[in-house]
């Protein structure tokens, strides 16, 4: 009766691993990925750094994997994860799966993004690619929602540095060029630390990796989305530090600015320390260490940790 026990209960324990492991799906059909240009000479990277930091490159095959909080915490909220990384990688341990996992703790539902970075070697019209990914990975994730247990419009974004800008250009751009359409709509939005200016703050690693060393001043001007919010940007969370040395505070001013202006509700925490790139790795560094739990605050007031 005991080695039955025990095998039950090994049994149970492997199912509900099974249960919780992540699933990953591919953003587009084989052979149907658009802006793809055939290069075997390029091929995925992923190097995992003595920072204990997860960094992948070269991204050919876009994905999207999905982190599902337990179904007695579910509260049928979701949001999309978009890592950092200057538009040249993905930093997408502690920008991708660790916030995954923090929001499941929340009993939101969490999907990282692998979305490819723009590349003349793998694409064309390399400034299209990112957010069509976004796109698509916003519209699988409501394709798929009652298959995960979510409700399609409780549905976020969070992005990180070029992520960020990654995040915000979805936000003001989902209607725009290809693929275009609500179903790639934001509900709400997290910026932490975002890339959102392509102008005279911009972070210019990020604007010359999407756009080029010589973009016209329409293509900076489109891609700067302060400019671009209207009254129909969603609700949205701001965090950065004013010590950020590689993306200037300025960025999520001016877009709180923006939002304020077409009446968007908005929330933004700045801290007089924290540099960049922090995500959840805030102990000890100051007052920004309170982020996730004003953000949590946020969250609360949105009704997002509660099922409905």
């Amino acid at each position: 009766m005991t080695s039955k026990l025990t095998l039950l209960a090994a049994t149970l324990l492997t199912t509900t691993v099974m249960a919780q492991k992540p699933e990953t799906l591919d953003l587009w059909p084989t052979n149907q990925i658009p802006n793809a240009v055939a290069n075997d000479a390029v091929q995925e990277k992923a190097e995992l750094g003595k920072d204990g930091i997860l960094r992948i490159s070269d991204v050919k095959v876009p994905t999207l994997t999905a982190f599902l909080p337990p179904k007695n915490k579910a509260t049928g909220a979701a949001i999309m994860v978009i890592p950092g990384g200057g538009y040249s990688i993905l930093a997408y341990g502690h920008e991708g799966e660790e916030m995954a996992k923090w929001f499941n703790e929340r009993g939101i539902a969490a999907f990282v993004l692998k979305h490819r970075l723009p590349d003349d070697r793998t694409q064309t019209n390399k400034h299209e690619v990112p957010l069509a990914d976004a796109m698509q990975g916003m519209k699988l994730i409501r394709q798929h929602a009652a298959k995960w247990g979510i409700n399609a419009d409780r549905l976020g974004v969070i992005g990180f540095s070029a992520g960020g800008h990654l995040a915000s250009t979805l936000s003001t751009h989902y209607h725009r060029g290809p693929g275009a359409s609500e179903d790639a709509k934001p509900n709400f939005a997290i910026l932490m630390y975002p890339v959102v200016t392509f102008g005279t703050k911009a972070h210019v690693g990020s604007r010359e990796k999407l756009l080029g060393k010589n973009a016209s001043p329409e293509q900076v001007a489109y891609y700067s989305n302060e400019l671009q919010v209207d009254e129909k940007t969603p609700p949205t969370f701001l965090v950065h530090a004013e010590d950020d040395k590689g993306v200037p505070v300025e960025n999520s001013i001016d877009y709180y600015l923006a939002l304020k202006k077409f009446n968007v509700p908005a929330e933004m925490h700045l801290y007089p320390t924290g540099g960049h790139g922090y995500a959840l790795r805030v102990k000890g560094k100051g007052s920004i260490e309170g982020w996730p739990a004003a953000c949590d605050n946020w969250l609360r007031s949105l009704g997002l940790l509660e099922k409905k």
